[in-house]
Parts: structure tokens; sequence; C-alpha cells
């Protein structure tokens, strides 16, 4: 009687391990699965407010390559073209936090932050199939980061 006893015992335990088991593996599946990661990438372009027409040609050529690239992820919001005055006084901070101090495109996601301010200037103007070539492979590398 007691070896009986003691079997039901020792698949009761049996069973409540194995059921806290699954109950355990599900519940980390769903919050693996609520807690994916989703890349974010801001892009700024900063500025004064007088402008060249290069300066004006950079801003307006990155955001008509984000949006022709990537219409569902600037629909979304995973990436975000914004443009900064710099002599604004809101945006000093965002200023000093990136350390810029001029005419800057910078492409930001978590920590990395890419600045294609000289190609920008290079290429919007001339040769803007280039400029879209860079901005694509930073936006990608920044992705699959």
């Amino acid at each position: 009687m007691k070896k009986i006893g003691n079997s039901l015992l020792v698949l009761l335990f049996a069973f409540n391990a194995i059921a806290c088991n699954n109950t355990q593996s599900n519940e980390t599946l769903i919050s693996n699965d609520s807690m994916e990661e989703v890349k974010k990438i801001e892009v700024y372009y900063f500025h004064y407010t007088r402008r060249c027409a290069t300066c004006r040609t950079v801003e307006n050529v990155t955001k008509s390559i984000l949006e022709e690239l990537y219409p569902k992820d600037m629909k979304t919001g995973a990436i975000a073209f914004i443009s900064i005055n710099l002599e604004e006084d809101d945006n000093k901070s965002l200023a000093e936090k990136y350390q810029v101090s001029g005419q800057t495109l910078l492409f930001v996601s978590g920590s990395e932050t890419v600045n294609l301010i000289n190609k920008g200037f290079m290429y919007a103007r001339n040769n803007p199939d280039k400029l879209k070539e860079e901005i694509k492979k930073t936006v990608d590398d920044l992705l699959t980061q």
C-alpha cells in the first residue's frame, strides 16, 4: 500500500512539473512575441534658417528618396524624417545630444549614428541616384543591426 501511495505521489509531482513547464513555455513564447523589437530609424536634417539651394535640395531629395524606397516604414513611423532648425531654441538640446553644430544629415537607430551630409552635398543636386544608393545602403545596414 505504501508503494502505491508513493507511486501516486511521484506521478502527481511529475504531472505537476510537466504542466508547469508547459505553461511556462507558452508564457515565454507569448512574451517573446509581444516584446519583439521593432527597429526605428530617425533621419534628422539639421540646418539653419537661411539656406542655400544645395541645403534645401539635400533635405527635399533625402525625404523623397526615403518615401520612395520605404513608403510603408515612413507611414508607420518606423522611419521618420525630421527637419531641425538649429536656430530655434527648442532644438538646441537635440543638437547638443548629437553634437551637431552645422548642417548635418544624421541617420540614427538606437546607439548607431551615420552622418551623410558630405555625400548629400556632393550628390543631391548633380547625382541624386548616387545619394539614393548611399541612403539605401545606410538604412538597410541600420535595419539589419
